[in-house]
């Protein structure tokens, strides 16, 4: 299979730029940001980041092998003599997207773009692992959703790829438009839309105008939109669009699914009928918000016209993704790492997803701050009191300057609970107490970084 060449045509597309050297120039296989990983035949593109700026690199990535760079123009005088073709452009970081989005237009894969509140990389993650079944695929590594993780996304891929799945992030508004014009999806999905980076969306409906940007690309160029009928603003808004596939738990759609049951680790069995066939499974991962994940998942797989044995053998073999609702079961505890971020809806499945655990006598969570709330923050975390009654949590354990407002509410209950003002003062509470035949929830923002009394309680295993 040929590779993708970018050329001196292409170059000559990149806005605002003024090439020299380029008699020079010569077809290029690869594009790079990093001066570490120049491979042969590669366009280099300095960009200037928080703690790096690429364009200190010059000398390093030529002497690597670089066939050609991108600078910007104001650099262009410090640059002293060099041999290869150099491109002087207004702003390096959106030449990396037009970059990203010439060599997106040379693809012959199948592109499908998630974005969404919630849920968005677990059903990424999902997704990647049925298609692999019997496709080729290349996906966003990580959660490199941002304006320069989607152009690299893009460039990692190749046309020896059957699909490419592209998670597309946000917390500012025209930050899904840029990346979804780059990617310019055959398929999008949208998991769903909630109390996300309210601090600049400041209600839902500033999440959807956000979001359905996606929606938008998607359909001016004929793609195929994936519609949570469950989520009522996006089953209102997919009212106007004509071509979509639907899916639900709870209302009526294309790719309808059924939760049949719950065993006692709190894993579902599902039940989807598509086009008057039924396909029954159990899921290995946990909880309803990743049995949500997998129905959209299944959407897609069915539309790509995956049958129900492929279908069945991939979902056996699904493993959750680190820290997003990853399940261990550890020597008379369970203990249940979604310390990845959090927000108000995906704190309230967590903590669902505790309370339908029956295999442990107790249920125990840990919680830490929920960022980017806006003005409603300490309402929001004051409100997660009823999630934590109605799911019948015994014991929660509070830290941060938000989540003491929960834990007020919860001084004079029947809970057991404690809020900490120290990370080392939880710390030391962890480690001092059992939690034997507990099942225990940790989670929090990214921020918070609540993975480390992940790793305190594990140690206690050791």
């Amino acid at each position: 299979m040929t590779k993708i060449k970018f050329t001196l045509e292409d170059l000559f597309d990149l806005p605002g730029g003024v090439i020299y050297n380029p008699d020079n120039y010569k077809p290029l296989t690869s594009v790079s940001i990093d001066s570490r990983k120049i491979k042969s035949n590669a366009l280099f593109v300095a960009i200037k980041g928080k703690k790096f700026d690429g364009h200190t690199f010059i000398k390093d990535v030529i002497k690597n092998g670089a066939k050609a760079i991108v600078i910007n123009r104001n650099y262009i005088n410090k640059l002293g003599y060099v041999s290869i073709p150099v491109v002087a452009v207004p702003d390096t970081t959106l030449a990396l997207g037009s970059i990203a989005r010439i060599w997106r237009n040379k693809l012959n894969t199948k592109i499908i773009a998630i974005t969404g509140s919630a849920g968005k990389t677990s059903t990424k993650e999902i997704l990647a692992q049925i298609l692999n079944e019997k496709y080729n695929v290349n996906k966003t590594i990580s959660n490199n959703n941002n304006h320069i993780g989607v152009p690299l996304t893009v460039l990692s891929t190749n046309n020896k790829n059957d699909a490419l799945i592209a998670e597309l992030g946000s917390n500012h508004f025209g930050e899904i438009q840029y990346s979804a014009g780059i990617v310019q999806p055959d398929f999008s999905l949208i998991t769903n839309i909630a109390d996300s980076h309210l601090e600049f969306f400041k209600n839902r409906a500033g999440v959807l105008k956000e979001k359905s940007s996606l929606m938008e690309v998607t359909n001016a160029r004929k793609g195929i939109v994936f519609i949570n009928n469950d989520d009522k603003l996006l089953n209102n808004y997919g009212l106007k669009l004509k071509n979509k596939v639907t899916y639900a738990f709870n209302n009526k759609a294309d790719i309808q699914g059924k939760i049949i049951g719950y065993n006692s680790l709190g894993q579902a069995g599902i039940e989807i009928t598509s086009s008057n066939k039924v396909l029954k499974l159990y899921s290995p991962l946990y909880g309803e918000q990743n049995a949500k994940n997998l129905l959209a998942a299944i959407a897609i797989a069915i539309k790509l016209g995956f049958t129900s044995t492929e279908i069945k053998s991939a979902v056996h073999k699904l493993r959750a993704v680190d820290k997003r609702l990853n399940v261990k079961l550890l020597h008379n505890f369970m203990l249940i790492d979604d310390t990845y971020n959090a927000n108000p809806e995906s704190m309230k499945s967590s903590l669902e997803l505790l309370g339908r655990i029956n295999a442990y006598s107790k249920r125990v969570a840990v919680l830490g701050d929920m960022f980017e709330l806006g003005n409603n923050e300490i309402l929001l975390h004051k409100k997660l009191y009823d999630a934590i009654k109605k799911n019948h949590i015994d014991s929660v354990f509070t830290i941060g300057s938000r989540m003491k407002h929960l834990a007020a509410l919860l001084k004079n209950t029947n809970f057991e609970t404690k809020h900490f003002n120290t990370r080392n003062a939880l710390k030391s509470f962890l480690l001092q107490n059992t939690f034997s035949n507990s099942a225990i929830l940790v989670k929090g923002s990214r921020g918070m970084k609540m993975e480390e009394f992940v790793h305190v309680i594990e140690t206690k295993e050791m």
